[in-house]
């Protein structure tokens, strides 16, 4: 009894340090952005007269999520709303080849129905949004992500089972891949607005040498999105292909000698083998892209500003524009509230599904 109570304080001690650090700087803010965001805090008043601030509850929310003579509509998010839908499809499909228990179906079921629910409410023809760019903001962040994450991880994990060789084009293509990730996001976009310059850009260049009219890649509401998520994908696929890479270092070679025995082609051998015993890290990289991405920001504002019409207006630089321009810093924090918990859910799930898929 004394060894146990002697072995609980010495873990007591060494956790105190880290949980004073994680509640200074993870715990706090949070409570403290939540309590923010029920009070109307203009940034400026605020900084001169603290008095001003004024406590409004929920307002803040009501503000953001709802509006006037609000009501259901089958498709008034059709893009997202059908998403939903193929989401919820494969759930059941899954379901029903028995790779998902009960509890898990119902869960993501419950998830995917909410979500269908939750894109289908907009205002009657005589209302309106009381933020009105709001859900348009989370809707081109949620396509920006469904993009973005499932090519950076279906083409670093292509990279690295291509590069996974003792050789020394292998080492330096490695290498390659990997200084896209060391460029800070301002040299990133910089590379990518002079390629991508309808004016002399060598893109446009190329363009016009085999007789194809020039695009404006950043100023079209039809490529603009388009464009963020290709300078994206490949600034941010050298840390994921560097990730799998390690997870292919821990497969047995063995298993891999025995596939090539029993005649085993290299495709059957991906799917079979490398796949099934790369699910840890698979969900590893989806869920730090979730987490990342959704939080995007410098690449839209120094690539687009939003534009244009808002087309790649994401989450992020709203509520950047709305505390730091508007100086509504109660508003912005509860849209920082929403963005937290979105990101909480989609990490959860996937992680969920990738616990299911590696038993």
């Amino acid at each position: 009894m004394r060894n146990r109570t002697a072995d609980t304080k010495a873990a007591v001690l060494f956790l105190l340090p880290f949980l004073a650090v994680y509640s200074l700087f993870l715990v706090y803010p949070l409570l403290k952005g939540f309590w923010i965001s029920l009070h109307e805090w203009d940034l400026v008043t605020a900084a001169l007269n603290p008095e001003s601030i004024e406590y409004v509850g929920l307002k803040n929310y009501v503000r953001i999520f709802w509006g006037t003579e609000m009501g259901w509509h089958a498709m008034v998010h059709p893009g997202l709303q059908i998403a939903v839908l193929v989401g919820l499809a494969a759930v059941v499909l899954a379901f029903l080849l028995k790779k998902l228990n009960t509890g898990m179906f119902l869960g993501l079921s419950l998830l995917f129905a909410l979500g269908y629910l939750a894109f289908g409410w907009a205002p009657g023809e005589e209302g309106r949004w009381y933020t009105r760019r709001f859900w348009p903001s989370v809707g081109n962040t949620i396509l920006f992500v469904a993009w973005t994450v499932p090519a950076i991880t279906a083409l670093s994990l292509i990279l690295a089972v291509l590069l996974n060789q003792k050789t020394r084009l292998a080492a330096v293509l490695r290498s390659l891949f990997f200084l896209t990730t060391v460029l800070s996001v301002t040299v990133a976009t910089l590379i990518w607005k002079l390629l991508l310059s309808p004016h002399g850009g060598p893109l446009t260049e190329a363009m016009s040498a085999l007789g194809i009219a020039p695009v404006a890649w950043l100023s079209s509401e039809g490529w603009a999105m388009a464009s963020v998520v290709i300078v994206t994908v490949w600034w941010g696929i050298g840390i994921s292909m560097m990730l799998f890479l390690a997870g292919l270092q821990e497969i047995s070679e063995e298993i891999y000698d025995a596939a090539r025995i029993d005649g085993i082609g290299p495709i059957r051998t991906f799917w079979s083998i490398t796949i099934p015993n790369m699910t840890r890290t698979i969900t590893l990289v989806v869920v730090l892209g979730l987490i990342a991405h959704f939080q995007v920001f410098g690449q839209v504002h120094l690539m687009t500003q939003g534009g244009p019409g808002d087309s790649t207006q994401v989450l992020v630089r709203l509520i950047y524009e709305t505390g730091f321009r508007d100086n509504n810093l109660g508003r912005a924090t509860a849209m920082s509230m929403f963005l937290l918990v979105i990101m909480m859910v989609f990490s959860t799930a996937q992680i969920l599904i990738g616990r299911r898929a590696s038993r």
